[in-house]
C-alpha cells in the first residue's frame, strides 16, 4: 500500500495501484474513487457503512434473481437476465456521501492518504482538522493500532502545548471546526496552554517576551541581544494573537486573568489586538484593515463589531496602573477614548478610560490631550471638559496613593508627576487658548484646577493667558482682569516680567503688579552679586578672607603655567563682563525706583482730591487692586506684601 500514488484530476481523487476502485465517497465537491480494504482496515464508520452497503446490494440481487427464477421464467432469455444481473451487482461500486465531514475535502484525502500508509505531515494548522476528521471517521486505537486519533493527539500533547505559538495558531484553526474541536477539549487545552506560558513570562521586556523554551548559548553571554531576540519573539506571538475570533480572544483574557497574568501583558495582549481591528486607533495609522487580514472570515468587521470589540478591550484593562514607563500604553489609550466616542460606545466605557488615563496622565504628550469634540452640544475644537474630567481623575489617584503609601520617596515621585502634568496642562492651555468660542470661565477653571506647587514657574501659563488675551480682545475688562488672576507674578522669571511689563493686552492692574515683581527680582539679583562679590561681612569675615587667599595663591600657581595664563585671561574677561551686567541692572533699578517714586506721588495727589470728592475709600488703589504699601519703591524697604490671594479664594470668586 505504501507505493500507491494518490493523484487528482479536477473535482475527482484517484488512488493509481493498478486496481480498478470499489468504492466512491463524496465530500464537499470532490470525489474520491478508492478501495474498500484499506479504508476499512482504519476506520470503524466506513467499515460500518460499506458492509451495510454490501448487505443491501447482496439482499437486493438475491430478490431479483428469485424473481427470475419463476416456473414460467425458465426460457434462454431469462437464463440470460439472471447472468447479466449477476455481472452488474459483481460490477457496482459501494457509493457513499459524508456530508458535513470536518475540515471538509483536504483534510478527508489526508486522512485517506493516512489509510493507504502514505506518511502524512502534522502542524499546527492542519492537526485539528485530522483529528476531528479522526473522531468523524471512528479512526481509534481500539479499532487498529497506531490509528489517527493516536498520532495526532501525540502531537498536540508534545509539539503544540508546548509552544506558545503553535498553540495559537492550532486555537485560531479550532474555529472553522466547531463545536467539534470544544467537544474534543483542543481550543481549551490551546487556551489554558496559553495562559500558562503567559502567567511564567517576564512583563520586563518589550511587548510580550515569553520564553518560547528555546535557548542559544551564544546569545546566553549577550543579555542584550537575547532581549531583542525575545521582543521580536513576542511580536511574532502577538500577530498570531491577532488572528483568533472574538469569543476565543475573551476565553484568552479571561484564563489569563484566572491565572493572574501580569497586567503589562494583559494590555499588551489588547493593544495588539485592537490596532487589528479597529481602524483609527492610532494617528499614524487610520486605514481600515485589509479584509484579508481583518478577519479569520475575510469579512471586514462592521461597526457593530468594532464598538462590541472595543467595549471588551476596555473592559478587561487593567485597572492598576503601570508599574513601568509606558508612553505607548497611554497613547494607545487616548487612541481608544477618541475611537469610543466615534463608535459611540457606552457612557460606562468612557468613564472607564478616562479613570484609566488619569492614573498614568503624567505619561501623555500634548497631542495626546488634544481629543477634537465628537458631540454637536460642544462649541469648542476640543473636548476640554473631556480633559477636565481626567485632571479630576489624576488628582483622585494621587489622594489614594498618597493615603496607602505614604513616605518621603513616594512624595518625591507624585510630585514630579505633579510638575509633569502642570506643564502638560499649560501646554494644553496654549493650545486651545486661541479657540474663539472658548469661554473665559472654562479657561479659568482648567487654569486654576492645577495647585500652587504644580508649576515652578508661571511662564507657560503666562504664554496660554497671552494667547488667550490676543484671540478673544473684546471681552470685557472685568473678564480681563479674572483671566490675569490665574497668574502668580512671583512665580514669573525676568524674560516673563520683562515681555509682561510691556504687554498692551495686560489689564493696568496686572501690570503694575508684574513691575513691582520685576523690580523685586532685579534688586534680589543685585544683592546676592554685591553679597558674593564682598565675600559677606561679620564673623565669617575672617574664614572667606583665609578661603580667597588660599585660592589665590591656587590661582597665581595655575597662571604661572602656559594653559593656565589662558584661563586666567578668560576669567578676567568674564569678570568685566559680569561687572558690566551689574552696571547695567543698577541702573535698570534705579529707573525702575524713579518710576514708581513718580507713581507714588500720582497716587497721593489721586487720593487726596478723591477724598474731597467723596470717592470711595482707597482711591485709585482700590480701584485697580494695587494692595502693596506705598513704600515698596524704596530700594531699602526690608519687607513685601503679597498680593496674590491664594488660590482658593480666587475659585471662591
Amino acid at each position: 500500500m505504501a507505493a500507491e500514488k494518490p493523484i487528482s484530476k479536477g473535482q475527482a481523487w484517484f488512488c493509481t495501484t493498478g486496481l480498478p476502485s470499489d468504492v466512491i465517497i463524496e465530500v464537499d465537491d470532490m470525489t474520491f474513487h478508492l478501495h474498500k480494504f484499506p479504508l476499512m482496515s482504519k476506520s470503524r464508520k466506513l467499515h460500518e457503512i460499506i458492509t451495510e452497503q454490501e448487505n443491501s446490494q447482496e439482499a437486493l440481487k438475491l430478490a431479483r434473481i428469485r424473481g427470475s427464477s419463476e416456473p414460467d421464467h425458465n426460457s434462454d432469455n431469462d437464463i440470460a437476465e439472471k447472468q447479466e444481473i449477476e455481472e452488474e451487482d459483481d460490477d457496482a461500486d459501494c457509493h457513499i456521501t459524508l456530508p458535513d465531514f470536518p475540515g471538509g475535502s483536504d483534510s478527508f484525502e489526508t486522512a485517506a492518504k493516512f489509510c493507504y500508509g502514505v506518511k502524512i505531515d502534522l502542524s499546527a494548522a492542519n492537526v485539528t482538522p485530522l483529528r476531528c476528521a479522526a473522531e468523524y471517521l471512528e479512526m481509534t486505537e481500539e479499532y487498529s493500532e497506531e490509528n489517527l486519533i493516536s498520532k495526532t493527539e501525540k502531537f498536540i500533547s508534545q509539539s503544540v502545548l508546548k509552544n506558545i505559538k503553535l498553540s495559537l495558531k492550532t486555537l485560531t484553526s479550532c474555529e472553522r471546526l466547531l463545536p467539534t474541536a470544544e467537544n474534543l477539549g483542543i481550543a481549551q487545552r490551546c487556551i489554558e496552554a496559553i495562559a500558562t506560558k503567559a502567567a511564567a513570562s517576564d512583563p520586563s521586556l518589550f511587548g510580550w517576551p515569553i520564553n518560547d523554551g528555546v535557548t542559544n548559548n551564544k546569545n546566553e553571554a549577550n543579555p542584550r541581544r537575547t532581549a531583542r531576540g525575545g521582543a521580536a519573539a513576542a511580536e511574532s506571538w502577538l500577530d498570531e494573537l491577532g488572528f483568533l475570533s472574538l469569543p476565543f480572544f475573551k476565553s484568552l483574557i479571561f484564563a489569563m486573568r484566572a491565572l493572574d497574568v501580569s497586567g503589562e501583558i494583559i494590555e499588551s495582549c489588547l493593544i495588539h489586538y485592537a490596532k487589528k481591528y479597529i481602524p483609527g486607533i492610532s494617528r499614524t495609522n487610520r486605514k481600515p484593515p485589509p479584509p484579508s487580514s481583518s478577519s479569520s472570515s475575510g469579512i471586514a468587521p462592521t461597526e457593530n463589531d468594532q464598538r462590541e470589540l472595543l467595549e471588551t478591550v476596555i473592559a478587561y484593562l487593567p485597572k492598576e496602573k503601570a508599574s513601568r514607563s509606558a508612553s505607548n500604553a497611554t497613547r494607545f489609550l487616548f487612541g481608544l477614548l477618541r475611537t469610543a466616542y466615534i463608535l459611540n460606545a457606552s457612557e460606562a466605557c468612557r468613564i472607564t478610560l478616562e479613570k484609566k488615563i488619569g492614573l498614568q496622565l503624567e505619561q501623555a504628550t500634548l497631542d495626546d490631550l488634544l481629543i477634537p469634540s465628537y458631540s454637536y452640544l460642544n462649541e469648542t475644537l476640543y473636548d476640554v471638559d473631556c480633559v477636565e474630567r481626567i485632571l479630576s481623575y489624576f488628582f483622585e489617584g494621587m489622594e489614594d496613593r498618597s493615603a496607602i503609601e505614604g513616605g518621603d520617596e513616594n512624595t518625591s515621585v507624585r510630585s514630579a508627576a505633579l510638575m509633569l502634568v502642570g506643564k502638560l496642562i499649560d501646554g494644553y492651555l496654549s493650545e486651545i487658548a486661541s479657540d474663539a468660542n472658548l469661554k473665559p470661565e472654562k479657561f479659568y477653571e482648567l487654569a486654576v484646577a492645577l495647585p500652587d506647587h504644580a508649576r515652578l514657574f508661571d511662564d507657560g501659563l503666562y504664554r496660554a493667558v497671552d494667547v488667550y488675551l490676543k484671540a478673544h480682545s473684546w471681552i470685557p475688562e472685568a473678564e480681563r482682569e479674572k483671566i490675569c488672576g490665574v497668574l502668580d507674578c512671583q512665580k514669573l522669571t525676568l524674560e516673563a516680567c520683562t515681555h509682561a511689563a510691556q504687554n498692551e493686552r495686560l489689564p493696568l492692574r496686572a501690570v503694575v503688579q508684574v513691575l513691582f515683581f520685576e523690580q523685586l527680582q532685579l534688586r534680589h539679583a543685585i544683592a546676592g552679586t554685591l553679597i558674593s562679590g564682598d565675600g559677606g561681612g561679620g564673623t565669617e569675615a575672617s574664614e572667606e578672607e583665609e578661603e580667597e587667599a588660599h585660592e589665590e595663591e591656587n590661582e597665581r600657581a595655575v597662571a604661572r603655567t602656559p594653559e593656565g595664563r589662558g584661563t586666567w585671561i578668560a576669567a578676567a574677561r568674564e569678570n568685566e563682563v559680569l561687572r558690566s551686567d551689574m552696571d547695567t541692572m543698577r541702573t535698570r533699578v534705579h529707573e525702575l525706583e524713579r518710576e514708581c517714586t513718580n507713581m507714588k506721588k500720582a497716587i497721593e495727589k489721586i487720593d487726596k482730591v478723591g477724598e474731597g470728592a467723596h470717592v470711595e475709600k482707597g482711591g485709585w488703589r482700590a480701584k485697580f487692586g494695587c494692595k502693596f504699601k506705598t513704600q515698596v519703591c524704596d530700594s531699602h524697604e526690608p519687607t513685601v506684601v503679597n498680593t496674590r490671594k491664594p488660590r482658593a479664594h480666587r475659585r471662591e470668586q
